[in-house]
């Protein structure tokens, strides 16, 4: 900083406010600084700034994979948004139950970050109070979290959508199908699952435990069983609402592969509005991940920003549902209503 404030004419502190983005220096001054901090290849230290500031300028988000399309359209409008505020984004990727264990014993986001942003995780009460003790403000992303800022879509009032699109189409006999996934990303499965529920026992539909079958997204053969298992069902159901959109397009593949038509015989909807679902004409519920990664990073600011801001705010993203050629009415059973009509007519 002294080289800089020697080349530009000027003193350290008006380099430090200078860079700082301060509204104390004038044009001309502003101007002679950045021209010397780049002659120097200059660039401000975090770790010798945080010193003075208390402050890292830097979100960190903790996410269990990153090989998912909702991480990546989370984290592709965090990242720039962060960006342009003049901070930094550091993820920690916590796949397997080692590395969550190793996370929480170490909480390497302590003093290297001044937020943390968490990402869907089912965690237990003594994993949250570890969190709670990090002494900066915690945002949970894709799930609600009582006391604490979260930024999440209304997961069982979407799945409640889906199955009620289905039941207007005349369909009874409706699966459900959650999916394995990263250990602890399950809080939206429970919720779906709870929503999916909630529209049977409104439409007066007795729950059924064979008709919910988790498969892996990610594991044909896993998926082959899981399609086996409901059409070998005694009344094997109409339609199937995945989870997730990746699962119902690998639905859709494995009962057209056994010859059985989409949506003539099953139909088939999915959750997300994955980019995949438009491509394949996928019936979904839409939720935008894009969305949430922006207003957490907006909530994450402000709490940084302003100490006295509510720290339990709930931002709820809303869903839609988009009917697709997935779905249609249930096929008219053999020797059922239309038949006995006609033979009457006879």
């Amino acid at each position: 900083m002294a080289d800089v404030a020697e080349r530009a004419g000027v003193s350290p502190s008006t380099v430090s406010r200078t860079l700082r983005g301060l509204p104390t220096v004038s044009p001309d001054v502003r101007a002679r600084v950045e021209e010397a901090a780049r002659e120097l290849n200059f660039a401000v230290s975090r770790q010798a700034a945080s010193l003075v500031t208390g402050k890292t300028g830097v979100v960190a988000a903790l996410v269990p994979t990153l090989n998912s399309w909702f991480m990546g359209s989370a984290l592709s409008s965090l990242g720039p948004l962060l960006r342009a505020a003049g901070m930094e984004l550091t993820v920690y990727v916590i796949p397997d139950m080692s590395e969550r264990t190793a996370f929480f014993e170490r909480l390497p986001a302590r003093r290297n970050a001044d937020a943390l942003a968490v990402f869907g995780f089912d965690l237990t009460d003594e994993e949250t109070v570890r969190l709670d003790d990090l002494g900066m403000p915690v945002i949970y992303v894709s799930q609600h979290a009582d006391g604490r800022p979260s930024v999440y879509v209304d997961d069982a009032d979407g799945a409640r959508k889906a199955t009620r699109h289905l039941l207007n189409l005349g369909h009874r006999r409706i699966a459900f199908a959650p999916t394995l996934g990263a250990t602890g990303f399950c809080f939206s499965s429970r919720e779906r699952l709870l929503g999916y529920q909630q529209a049977l026992t409104e439409a007066g539909i007795p729950l059924d435990d064979d008709l919910v079958v988790t498969m892996s997204s990610d594991d044909k053969r896993d998926i082959t069983q899981g399609v086996g298992k409901l059409l070998s069902l005694r009344e094997p159901p109409t339609a199937i609402f995945a989870e997730t959109d990746e699962l119902a397009i690998s639905i859709i593949y494995f009962l057209r592969k056994a010859q059985i038509q989409v949506p003539e015989r099953i139909s088939v909807i999915g959750f997300d509005d994955h980019q995949m679902a438009e491509w394949t004409d996928l019936s979904t519920v839409a939720q935008s991940p894009s969305d949430m990664g922006r207003l957490a990073g907006e909530l994450a600011l402000q709490l940084i920003q302003d100490s006295d801001a509510d720290h339990t705010r709930h931002v709820v993203l809303p869903t839609h549902l988009i009917p697709r050629a997935t779905t249609a009415p249930p096929p008219a059973p053999q020797g059922g209503h239309e038949g006995a009509v006609e033979e009457r007519r006879i």
